[in-house]
């Protein structure tokens, strides 16, 4: 069975569509709840986050702590506009709060009130992350300046290898992951209240790396069809590419993803994000390059008649098709 991405691409785009602008209604909500698109998370806004359980061998783990006896605690202490989380972690509860920046003896301070208020905590669980205002601000200044100089990157080199109406679609298909991406933590942030750190730029950058390799390779067979083929149709071209080089897509993408699903499952709750961020970019990479970036090209060399013809020795060395290919 042939895949015919071209007949079927108002559908391919409006999944997309769909997708993109439930993850920008989110980020619109977002922004008016914490000041940004997704939740941030220490790395980014400075402050202090102060984690304790309770010791379940002198208090009533039983029941839900208190939120507004630990309000009552914060507005005491002169933190009255920091935010409180309670935290379940198997059979034991805690409380996690996040401030402004405190000084040792205002963690001592709120630590003890907290302790006559709800009862005794295990110190064993106690952890304290304090990140400065202008440290959170300069690691987010040099993530976003990371991510658009891969961008600039990206398309000087699409540009050279291939042609600039290339370059231009190969951009959209990775806006397109970013966007996937940061919509669907958006509204994870929002409803599960999972927070992007510093990690989450890099997760971005990867996602932008992997994804335009699967672009490339789609592209290059295009190209070789062009070259060889010149007097078929731009649509036809596009969808013979797309199925010689599926089941590479394919199968390159699962198994990259097996061990993303492992780190999330097993990595522990540092990377377990970074995981999950990469899973969504990755499908959404070869999602975009398969659905997105070649039926837009399509798109337009049909609407500017631009399907010249390109000489052989100007085509890159590729996978040849394969066999299997021709069974989907």
């Amino acid at each position: 069975m042939k895949l015919q991405v071209i007949k079927q691409r108002n559908l391919w785009w409006a999944i997309s569509a769909a997708v993109i602008l439930a993850g920008i209604a989110s980020m619109v909500i977002s922004w008016q709840q914490f000041g940004a698109p997704l939740r941030p998370s220490l790395d980014f806004v400075g402050g202090t986050r102060f984690q304790v359980e309770l010791d379940c061998t002198r208090s009533d783990c039983g029941k839900p702590i208190d939120l507004a006896a630990v309000r009552s605690v914060l507005v005491e202490q002169g933190l009255g506009n920091s935010s409180v989380q309670e935290t379940i972690n198997q059979d034991r509860r805690g409380i996690s709060i996040r401030s402004s920046p405190l000084s040792p003896e205002q963690r001592s301070r709120l630590q003890t009130a907290l302790s006559e208020k709800i009862g005794p905590f295990d110190p064993a669980t106690t952890r304290i992350d304090t990140v400065g205002p202008v440290i959170g601000q300069q690691i987010l200044s040099s993530g976003l300046l990371a991510l658009l100089v891969a961008f600039a990157g990206i398309t000087v080199y699409l540009s050279l290898r291939f042609q600039l109406d290339y370059a231009i679609f190969a951009l959209v298909a990775l806006l397109h992951d970013v966007l996937v991406t940061v919509g669907i933590f958006s509204i994870l942030g929002l409803v599960f209240g999972i927070e992007v750190d510093s990690l989450f730029i890099v997760a971005l950058l990867t996602i932008v790396g992997f994804s335009v390799n699967d672009t490339v390779v789609i592209y290059d067979r295009i190209r070789e069809t062009i070259a060889l083929n010149s007097d078929r149709s731009i649509d036809d071209i596009v969808d013979t590419a797309v199925n010689q080089t599926l089941a590479r897509s394919i199968n390159t993408t699962l198994t990259t993803l097996l061990p993303l699903i492992s780190i999330f499952l097993f990595g522990g709750e540092t990377l377990k994000f970074f995981a999950l961020a990469l899973i969504i970019g990755f499908i959404a990479g070869v999602y975009s390059s398969i659905f997105i970036a070649s039926t837009l090209l399509a798109l337009w060399r049909e609407r500017t008649e631009k399907v010249a013809p390109v000489s052989a020795g100007d085509l890159a060395v590729t996978d040849p098709p394969q066999k299997s290919d021709e069974a989907l």
